[in-house]
């Protein structure tokens, strides 16, 4: 049986029909109330139902940002919640872009309420930002550059923007071997081929609505600045680490501004996963949808187990004694 493990929250992308009902369902048999009171904030901060919304909602409209943001939030934290019902406990917390929001929420950086809002307010003001720029004519994107090292690829970056090639960011600094960049069109078509004469295997384009994590939704971060500026942040509980430093965020004070840069600065997951790893955690757990940081740490080479935990069945199945 598990106990205590480094809570790891999910991002944009990982969110499907249904989730956390399963959660909400398996609490509500037994549980503390706290996941129903979750999801009853939840409605109440985006008026509507959550759970009717989780029921019924199609994957095309649970892709929109405005949408998925406070969802996978609530998925989320509802899993941390069940989780803390069954006896297991964070030693720490970190979240890919949007799932740094959670951690900051389970580090008592930020209050549930404050949490679920501030995610409303940046879904919303993100969502703004990408209608504009899907209105043009050819709107900028993302791609996955596979088979260099991030630190490849940010020199060439540079390398090219000294002689010229404007609009190109490093976005997600994935694992070793994979890095998303953020562009125009024009700077990705050349980007393809250049990344590609540097050796990468694979250069793919993202099916994602916006250039995230980089300056291109700046628009957006003047819009969320006002939102977060009333909100109160408090100085961590439990080590909470930031995806712009990929380092332990120190107040309460810093993540604040850290969150702010967050929306136009790269995703430093590789740096966040070696900073997790010098704590020595005896295992770490995805809590909230999908399976795409278990992946991430395993590309570490880490013997450090992963699990999931964003399901009733799989935090049920951490909590079994071994031997049972």
């Amino acid at each position: 049986m598990i106990d205590k493990a480094f809570f790891l929250f999910p991002a944009q992308g990982a969110q499907y029909p249904g989730m956390a009902l399963d959660i909400l369902e398996e609490s509500s048999k037994n549980g503390n109330g706290k996941v129903k009171n979750l999801f009853t904030l939840a409605s109440k901060i985006q008026g509507k139902d959550m759970a009717e919304l989780l029921a019924n909602s199609s994957p095309e409209y649970l892709k929109r940002t405005d949408v998925s943001q406070p969802a996978i939030t609530l998925a989320n934290l509802a899993a941390a919640a069940f989780l803390e019902e069954k006896g297991i406990m964070p030693t720490g917390c970190a979240g890919f872009s949007l799932g740094e929001y959670a951690a900051l929420s389970i580090a008592k950086v930020i209050s549930e309420e404050d949490c679920l809002s501030l995610v409303t307010h940046r879904g919303n003001a993100m969502q703004a930002a990408i209608d504009r720029i899907q209105a043009d004519a050819e709107p900028p994107g993302m791609a996955a550059v596979i088979g260099l090292a991030p630190e490849q690829v940010e020199s060439l970056i540079a390398d090219w923007k000294k002689t010229g090639l404007q609009d190109l960011y490093a976005a997600n600094i994935n694992s070793p071997r994979q890095v998303a960049v953020s562009g125009s069109a024009a700077a990705l078509n050349e980007a393809e081929k250049r990344f590609k004469e540097a050796g990468a295997k694979r250069f793919m384009r993202l099916a994602v609505a916006g250039p995230y994590h980089s300056p291109f939704m700046q628009e957006a971060a003047d819009t969320f600045a006002s939102a977060l500026e009333k909100v109160q942040f408090n100085d961590p509980v439990v080590p909470v680490f930031s995806n712009v430093t990929g380092k332990q965020v120190n107040s309460g004070a810093e993540a604040k501004a850290l969150a702010l840069r967050q929306i136009v600065e790269a995703v430093r997951w590789t740096d966040e996963e070696a900073a997790i790893a010098l704590l020595k955690p005896e295992a770490l757990l995805e809590v909230g949808p999908g399976k795409v940081l278990q992946g991430l740490w395993k590309d570490t080479g880490s013997t450090t187990p992963c699990y999931g935990a964003g399901t009733a069945a799989e935090i049920s199945e951490l909590t079994k004694t071994e031997g049972a």
